[in-house]
């Protein structure tokens, strides 16, 4: 990030293990307003814990969480309206059709005029004609665009996401991150992504964060990273750091 920009979030020696698991290490990490940052590392490097912390979905261990200047755990009723979150393997009441499900949403953030909103993000991401279909028999791909209209639904100012663009065709994933990237430019949001995705990575994020076994091994720009490692692409640092391949080996 480029010094004196205003934080969006500030996390500190962050740890949280689960029994002897050290699921997250101590981790330090820090996101600008109008910046959208990735996590990044294989199954069981700690992303998902670290993302659960700060949603004040789960208890750090140890070290400090602050977003948009103020200490997560002492404000959180106050600091949670501004977030929201989006995963396709965290799903909506399948029962509820999608305009139900927005509908509790918006009212749970306090969304004023609930219903304008939610015809207005049903519109913004082409779920109109399927608002009244039970969430249940989406398909994959249009019960990932629902979760996304969820996780826009109170027009947050820090968004986390998980595999945004997962069971997507690639002209709608394409168009999504087209709508992610207007939408961090005009609200001026903090985006944080984990994604397997690295060309999805490596077109929307000013920063990286690569975790292996609870802790962040190295960060960097897209581009930088890829320079470090030698590498054509950003997959092929991903592979390096799985593989322990460390940047002064991968570029003799």
């Amino acid at each position: 990030m480029i010094e004196g920009e205003r934080l969006a979030i500030e996390v500190t020696n962050l740890a949280k293990s689960f029994g002897a698991v050290r699921a997250v290490d101590g981790i330090n990490l820090r996101i600008a307003q109008g910046r959208t940052v990735a996590l990044l590392g294989g199954n069981g490097a700690g992303k998902t814990t670290t993302l659960a912390m700060i949603l004040g979905l789960v208890t750090p261990d140890a070290g400090t969480i602050r977003v948009f200047g103020r200490e997560l755990w002492h404000a959180r009723s106050q600091l949670l309206p501004l977030m929201n979150f989006q995963s396709p393997y965290v799903d909506l009441p399948r029962r509820l059709t999608v305009r139900q499900n927005l509908m509790i949403y918006a009212r749970l953030y306090g969304v004023p005029k609930p219903r304008e909103r939610v015809d207005s993000v049903a519109a913004d991401l082409d779920l109109t004609s399927f608002l009244d279909r039970p969430f249940g028999q989406l398909s994959a791909g249009q019960r990932t665009r629902g979760g996304l209209a969820k996780a826009l639904i109170n027009l947050p100012r820090l968004l986390l996401l998980d595999e945004p663009t997962a069971s997507l065709d690639p002209d709608t994933a394409d168009w999504v991150r087209s709508y992610l990237e207007e939408y961090r430019k005009t609200r001026n949001a903090a985006i944080l992504l984990a994604s397997h995705n690295m060309a999805e990575v490596e077109r929307l994020c000013d920063e990286v964060h690569m975790m292996k076994g609870g802790k962040i091994v190295d960060h960097g720009t897209p581009r930088a990273l890829i320079d470090a490692y030698g590498r054509r692409t950003l997959e092929e640092v991903f592979l390096d750091i799985a593989r322990e391949r460390r940047a002064s080996a991968a570029a003799q």
